[in-house]
């Protein structure tokens, strides 16, 4: 049977501060990805479209998500069973 404190030492303790501000950020990281996936399908929609600019556009929407990912994580450990 394992001890419940042997594993809790190495969960990272957030205070309510922070996961009330991670929470802000994930929600703010969303509103701007949400942003330009509009954008990115506005732009491809004209005729001509700049290619290097979507894609510029589709990396900063990666990057974001990676963010989102990684704040969410953060949120919620990986606790053993």
């Amino acid at each position: 049977m394992c001890n419940t404190s042997s594993w809790l030492k190495f969960i990272p303790m957030v205070h309510t501060e922070d996961i009330e501000s991670i929470k802000r950020r994930i929600v703010e990281l969303q509103v701007e990805h949400r942003d330009l996936d509009q954008i990115i399908a506005m732009l491809t929609a004209q005729p001509g479209f700049d290619q290097l600019q979507i894609r510029r556009l589709k990396k900063r929407k990666l990057q974001i998500k990676d963010s989102i990912t990684l704040l969410q994580i953060q949120l919620e450990p990986d606790i053993p069973a």
